[in-house]
């Protein structure tokens, strides 16, 4: 995440927003910023809100996800808001919507839904 220079803005059990600046580095030909760095954001906020609601030993993993682009992304930041669906022990469904902010208003840019794996963040073996 640092390479894109994204930062973990709020986190609570079953939540997790990361936002990234627009810049060259993750904008596409046509200044809009790449579809890869939202997914990016928006898989780590998912990941980083079912990893809130496991116990502290535990590591997580995305096995799936999918993700709707809506909207071009452009603005003076983009914010991946996670939220748990359903939590469940070893899988958890979750969710992030993307926004663009700029002139004090959001912009649904993307959505994205993911399935993420606890895994014992010692060795990997689940559960």
């Amino acid at each position: 995440m640092s390479t894109i220079g994204a930062t973990l803005v709020h986190i609570a059990p079953g939540e997790a927003d990361i936002a990234i600046i627009p810049n060259q580095h993750v904008s596409q030909q046509h200044g809009l910023v790449h579809a890869g760095a939202l997914a990016a954001i928006a898989d780590s906020a998912a990941g980083y809100a079912a990893l809130s609601l496991m116990p502290s030993d535990s590591g997580v993993l995305t096995t799936e996800f999918k993700i709707n682009l809506v909207r071009p992304a452009e603005g003076k930041r983009i914010i991946a808001r996670g939220r748990v669906v359903k939590a469940g022990q070893t899988l958890t469904l979750a969710q992030s919507d993307v926004f663009a902010e700029m002139n004090g208003q959001e912009k649904l840019v993307a959505l994205l839904t993911a399935t993420l794996m606890r895994i014992d963040g010692r060795d990997g073996i689940i559960g």
